[in-house]
Parts: structure tokens; C-alpha cells; sequence
């Protein structure tokens, strides 16, 4: 997967609140499929979606041992957007910055 398209499923992911939750659940540690699903006021087979969007964006890991399935926290994904995000500010700020010295510039007599 391209680098765009690894960004894309990042995103994506991210965009919706319950993802994001389990997120916040795994940086704490692995986590069993079961547990994670428990706090949501949804089903397990809503939550094993949510899941698979976020192994599809490689943002978890899944292990299985017999029946039990453990999930656990990929930062690489996320590290990679934030560089992303951080280039976009860059770009911004500097188009910033020009854009008051230009007008710094038209407003001195």
C-alpha cells in the first residue's frame, strides 16, 4: 500500500468516535475483542467492524490464542499522519507569513 493510501485508511479510521475510543483503550495495553466492545451500546458484530476498519488501516494488531483474540495499538500509522499534518501546517504557516509581509510591505508609505 502507497503512502497516500495508507494516509487515506488512517483518516478514514479516525474520522468516527467509536474507533477513536478504542484507540484510546489500546494505548493502555493489548485488550481481548470482548473487552473492548464492552463499554460500546452496540453489538459485538457492530464493534468487530470498527475493528477491521482499523486493522485495515494497520492502526491494530490482532493475536490469536485458541478462540481469544487480543488486539493491540500500531503507532506507525498515526506517526505517519502527524507527519503529514505537521508538513501541512508548515506549508500553511509559511503561506502565512508571506502573505503579512506583503501586506506589511503595501502598508508602509
Amino acid at each position: 500500500m502507497n503512502a497516500a493510501a495508507r494516509l487515506d485508511h488512517t483518516l478514514g479510521a479516525l474520522a468516527d468516535p467509536t474507533r477513536r475510543a478504542i484507540l484510546l483503550r489500546l494505548a493502555e495495553g493489548e485488550a481481548r475483542v470482548t473487552d473492548l466492545a464492552d463499554p460500546f451500546d452496540i453489538s459485538l458484530n457492530s464493534v468487530s467492524k470498527h475493528i477491521r476498519i482499523l486493522e485495515r488501516a494497520q492502526l491494530v494488531r490482532r493475536r490469536r490464542i485458541g478462540r481469544e483474540h487480543f488486539l493491540s495499538r500500531n503507532p506507525r500509522p498515526l506517526d505517519e499522519a502527524a507527519a503529514w499534518i505537521d508538513r501541512l501546517k508548515d506549508h500553511w504557516n509559511r503561506r502565512l507569513d508571506r502573505l503579512e509581509k506583503a501586506l506589511e510591505e503595501d502598508d508602509t508609505p
